[in-house]
């Protein structure tokens, strides 16, 4: 029986689960059903079973429904022998994870303001301060982790991977490239990977 992902193609969440799938090899044992929904209006999104009425949640045939991404990810690499949360440096990588989640909401936070909000109540200043979040979080992965990211593959460099591209995907226009040289050529590489090529966001 195979697994059900609520999901939704241009969700960074989501691929970040689905680049793990694809690198676990269980990329065709998930059925992905759509869910459309905003924190305005939870429209179809599976809120029989993640409350939150978040995406992505896995349903599974031997347990409750699993949310959020990290433990969706971090279960599917179990599944699989566990090689992308290496214990021996676990803390690192949940620590470079964390980074990249909230680089990634930042930029989710900007795509909101602009699509939920009319433009008479839009705050420039809230999309720059997501701005700044984001911008210092790619700076710090430039200067302090691209050690780690030359190294074997593990489930920060896919998290922050798909937040670089939901950044590009949904903001071209912000350039979080500028200052960042190794992490834009590391991100350049790591896009090429055949798990990132077939999770690519449906108008990137």
């Amino acid at each position: 029986m195979p697994y059900i992902l609520h999901h939704s193609p241009a969700s960074p969440f989501v691929r970040m689960v689905m680049v793990v799938a694809h690198e676990a090899g269980l990329a065709d044992e998930i059925d992905c059903v759509e869910a459309v929904g905003t924190p305005l209006d939870p429209g179809t999104m599976p809120v029989a079973q993640n409350p939150l009425g978040k995406i992505p949640t896995l349903e599974r045939p031997d347990g409750p429904a699993m949310f959020d991404s990290r433990v969706i990810c971090r279960f599917l690499d179990s599944q699989s022998g566990g090689s992308l949360y290496p214990e021996s440096r676990l803390w690192e990588v949940l620590t470079l994870e964390a980074l990249a989640h909230g680089f990634t909401e930042a930029i989710l936070a900007m795509t909101y303001e602009a699509r939920l909000r009319p433009p008479e109540k839009q705050s420039a200043e809230i999309v720059e301060a997501q701005w700044s979040k984001a911008h210092r979080a790619a700076a710090q992965a430039n200067s302090r982790w691209m050690s780690h990211l030359s190294g074997p593959l593990d489930a920060a460099q896919i998290a922050l991977a798909c937040g670089l591209g939901y950044a590009d995907f949904r903001h071209p226009h912000r350039d979080w490239r500028s200052g960042n040289d190794a992490l834009a050529e590391w991100y350049a590489r790591f896009s090429e990977r055949p798990s990132m090529q077939a999770t690519r966001p449906p108008e990137a």
